[in-house]
């Protein structure tokens, strides 16, 4: 093509004020606003004119394409203007899914956080005598409450029992008990990195903490219990090995410097065979013989009793304070089944004095975090574990996702020659760096095609209008049911029925 028919073709264009003087688009003005409207008709004009001087476009193409600007420019601002973050059907089996956000929240959560987030709230207001409270109050209480402290003690501490787990009396230590509730303060910060790094600022700085070195652990996004030592101004002695460490090993490494001994959960992997470590109950009296901090970073915050679903080797918050532990934190939105959040429970004295650090203020979380956390500790409280949506995931049996995956396979059309889709026995993994090594059994539908890969149908389920998550094993796409909440089983279906009748 000529450059002068070219030109020619150029001139066609209208000018952006042209376009946004046409009828229909000054609706979209109103609706997207002027600027981002002027931007997407000038991003259009400029792809026209490029795909002209390339020879593109003909005088018929172009002419429909000026005609059309108004609707291709409203499909652009909604694309552009569509919320990024979106909900999303789980389907992988992995109930705290930290790429999908971990613990979904509950019903009674949402709603509370909107209760306290469309208008003003008591957040920081002693509502009783008028004056400045302090946020923590409204967690705190309840966890009191869980753990056990001199204002409200679980009456299953009086049995010797808690969630399951047999406690022994034992008599009371300098810095507070082994085997008996503790006058137990919490607080809460963004996450229980920034829950370790405040607790290390305050207790630790300037002096040494001792970690053994099967315990330096490296967590999602390359986020190392060492780095975050080294930011707290705290420094870290390592001992022991790395599959066997000793008391004697904590022992020998104490001296003038020494302000912590720390305990960290291998959340995400284990170390098995030949080990040794020393249990929580020995590190606490060493550290009361030596006049040091116990401090451990529990890190998936397990407050119910996992054995109940076939889940062993999890230590819960609750053993931990009864060993001796002086301050354990954790995790709010992996086993505890609430929003995201790091929680410092333990020693009164400890958590106060936490709490006076600058850092406590630019880590601290809003109303709406408070909101969704006091709902969630509600439903333990009343022990309706179901309300809590990971807990419920957990509990389901495998007779009870049998029963629902077949069905759902009634409802499905015959399987078609181009897609074959059964039930499978499988296993659900509970995630988020919790129970590492842990299963739970499960049933999924696998999705399978002669004429589609198994990442190419795994594709078109993320693109559905609510996409789903699945996993991809063996040549096949498998859904896990474990995870799919009861009401997403119908758009499951379509999304399924689509795949199999397409090509």
């Amino acid at each position: 093509m000529s450059t002068s028919a070219k030109a020619e073709l150029f001139r066609l264009l209208p000018s952006v004020d042209d376009v946004l003087r046409r009828q229909g688009t000054q609706a979209i003005v109103a609706h997207f606003g002027h600027d981002a409207t002027v931007e997407a008709a000038r991003a259009l004009l400029d792809e026209l004119r490029s795909r002209i001087a390339g020879g593109e476009m003909k005088l018929e193409a172009i002419a429909a394409a000026v005609d059309a600007a108004p609707l291709e420019i409203e499909r652009r601002l909604r694309d552009s203007m569509a919320h990024s973050l979106r909900p999303v059907i789980n389907a992988t089996g992995v109930i705290l899914h930290t790429n999908l956000g971990r613990a979904p929240l509950s019903r009674e959560a949402l709603e509370h956080v909107v209760e306290v987030s469309q208008g003003f709230s008591n957040l920081e207001m002693d509502l009783a005598s008028g004056a400045r409270g302090e946020r923590d109050v409204h967690v705190d209480r309840l966890f009191a409450k869980m753990l056990g402290s001199g204002r409200g003690v679980n009456p299953a501490y009086s049995t010797g029992e808690w969630m399951g787990h047999p406690t022994k009396p034992h008599i009371s230590q300098n810095q507070g008990c082994v085997g008996h509730p503790r006058d137990v303060a919490t607080i809460v910060v963004n996450n229980n990195a920034a829950a370790v790094l405040l607790m290390l600022n305050e207790l630790a700085e300037g002096g040494e903490v001792i970690v053994s070195r099967g315990e330096l652990v490296e967590i999602g996004g390359s986020f190392r219990i060492p780095d975050v030592m080294a930011k707290s101004g705290a420094a870290l002695r390592e001992v022991g090995t790395t599959n066997r460490t000793r008391i004697s090993d904590y022992e020998q490494a104490i001296n003038e410097k020494t302000k912590l001994l720390l305990r960290v959960h291998r959340s995400n992997f284990e170390i098995t065979g030949f080990t040794e470590q020393p249990s929580l109950e020995e590190l606490s009296a060493l550290a009361r013989k030596r006049g040091v901090i116990l401090m451990e970073d529990l890190g998936s915050g397990d407050i119910f009793d996992l054995r109940t679903v076939g889940v062993h080797g999890e230590p819960t918050i609750a053993a931990s304070l009864r060993a001796g532990v002086d301050i354990v934190t954790f995790s709010g939105d992996k086993l505890l089944g609430g929003p995201q959040a790091g929680l410092i429970t333990g020693n009164r004295e400890l958590v106060a004095r936490v709490r006076k650090n600058p850092l406590f203020r630019a880590l601290r979380v809003d109303k709406m975090f408070y909101a969704a956390l006091e709902a969630t500790l509600l439903a333990y409280l009343r022990e309706d574990y179901d309300a809590i949506p990971a807990l419920r995931m957990m509990r389901l049996s495998e007779e009870q996702i049998s029963e629902r995956s077949e069905r759902l396979m009634r409802k499905l059309p015959v399987t078609t020659p181009q897609v074959n889709v059964k039930i499978v026995k499988t296993q659900s993994v509970i995630g988020g760096g919790s129970a590492p090594g842990a299963t739970l059994p499960s049933r999924a539908l696998a999705i399978s095609s002669p004429n589609l890969s198994a990442d190419e149908i795994a594709r078109r389920l993320r693109s559905w209008e609510t996409p789903i998550i699945a996993r991809v094993e063996e040549g096949r796409v498998l859904l896990d049911l474990r995870t799919v909440e009861p009401e997403q089983d119908e758009v499951v279906l379509r999304a399924v029925e689509k795949v199999a009748t397409s090509n």
